[in-house]
């Protein structure tokens, strides 16, 4: 599934990321049931936005994701939906959490992201398809107006 090219209906895309991000003041929370609880959140959240998780990995006191996000999600829109949404989720599932995390946020604020992998050689061969394609496109609906003025085609 890694660097596996994707289609939507008007794009064709890879957008892959690595994001970490931890529990508020790194607090060592991610073990056991909740670890678990955790793992199955992110998945339901990622689900519901079409993001697919190529890989995950949840330590003590961090996460580490690797996602294909849709090119129409920011990564910004696309972490504080995760980090809002499982926030809720995890005090609503573990409600004595709520004692330790005061202000009910869960999660840090910020998180770290990088962007996966650049395959020049891709890129190229995907802008030779894509004019191609546009050209052949082209040829295929190509009309002839006539000139309302005058009459005559333009060539």
């Amino acid at each position: 599934m890694k660097n596996e090219i994707k289609t939507l209906s008007h794009s064709t895309y890879r957008c892959e990321y690595h994001i970490v991000f931890a529990p508020k003041y790194r607090r060592k929370e991610i073990y056991g049931k909740l670890k678990k609880d955790i793992g199955e959140i992110l998945r339901k959240l990622c689900d519901e936005k079409k993001v697919e998780i190529i890989e995950a990995n949840a330590m003590p006191d961090h996460i580490h994701m690797l996602v294909s996000i849709p090119p129409y999600l920011s990564i910004a829109q696309f972490m504080g939906y995760l980090k809002g949404k499982s926030t809720l989720m995890i005090f609503d599932r573990h409600a004595n959490l709520k004692y330790k995390y005061g202000s009910r946020h869960f999660w840090c604020r910020g998180y770290f992201v990088d962007t996966v992998g650049r395959n020049e050689k891709a890129i190229k061969e995907y802008i030779k398809n894509q004019l191609e394609e546009d050209y052949t496109m082209d040829q295929i609906t190509f009309k002839e107006f006539t000139d309302p003025f005058t009459g005559s085609k333009n060539k």
